[in-house]
């Protein structure tokens, strides 16, 4: 894996507060805060977001991993900067750069350790988690007297059944991995440490598809706002449609019929 110069903001001579690697269409956005449990300042966050636009600039990547340093994903708002008025939430794009935002490739969560408060929004913010068995998630917020404003309401009663979800925001319980994973919002657990690996495996099975069904899909997906058939179908079509009269939909058949790699060129 190709490692690529970190996207800071943080001064020159410190280091990096997020690093990136490449290999095979797959970008590894990793928060490198170990001291602090990754939490989230607001150099961090813009570092985030910066890294974010160029997953979805760059043509040659096809998904990202998310994931933090040191065995853990991350302890969600460095309080210490906040309270020294840094705020760690970008106008338009939420925490993190991402909790608001909507990145356009597909983004999987790599938990290690703790993922508390703005650490599961931002899991949550992703399309897929993978998730070592000792992790544990948390929203934690209103045993403070606040509430998880930054997807934590909003994803979390789509993602589990709203009844766990609400005892969850209301008692501010802990989450552990094996249960989310029963519970359908983890996708795959792993041994602790390897959950990194697991996600780039999944990432990679990820971009060998198709690039424009891949795309289609994600925005699909992300963008329904329709709630009966009728009106979700004719949403669907009008993304969907370029992907079904491509090259890459001819080549996908050519390939199958011919017994061979397909050999995608995006148009």
């Amino acid at each position: 894996m190709t490692n690529t110069p970190a996207t800071s903001a943080a001064p020159a001579s410190d280091t990096p507060c997020v690093q990136t690697q490449q290999h095979d269409g797959v970008f590894v956005i990793t928060i490198n805060r170990p001291k602090v449990r990754n939490a989230i300042d607001g150099a961090t966050a813009r570092a985030l977001g910066a890294a974010l636009d160029e997953l979805d600039a760059r043509g040659d990547l096809a998904v990202g991993v998310l994931t933090g340093a040191g065995g853990a994903f991350s302890a969600g708002m460095d309080l210490k900067a906040y309270a020294a008025g840094d705020s760690p939430v970008l106008p338009g794009r939420g925490f993190a750069g991402l909790t608001r935002a909507r990145p356009r490739t597909p983004l999987i969560a790599a938990v290690e350790g703790w993922a508390i408060g703005g650490g599961t929004e931002m899991a949550l913010a992703c399309d897929l988690i993978v998730a070592a068995q000792d992790a544990v998630f948390g929203l934690f917020e209103v045993t403070h007297g606040l509430v998880p404003a930054e997807g934590g309401i909003v994803r979390l009663t789509e993602r589990i059944p709203r009844s766990i979800a609400m005892e969850l925001l209301l008692t501010g319980s802990p989450l552990t991995a094996v249960r989310a994973e029963e519970l359908g919002l983890v996708n795959h657990l792993t041994q602790p440490g390897e959950a990194v690996n697991h996600a780039v495996e999944l990432a990679t099975r990820i971009a060998r598809n198709a690039p424009l069904a891949v795309a289609a899909i994600k925005r699909a997906v992300t963008e329904r706002t329709a709630f009966g058939d009728q009106e979700a179908f004719l949403q669907q079509d009008r993304i969907v449609a370029p992907v079904l009269t491509s090259e890459d939909a001819r080549e996908g058949a050519r390939a199958f019929a011919e017994k061979r790699t397909p050999r995608w060129q995006g148009h």
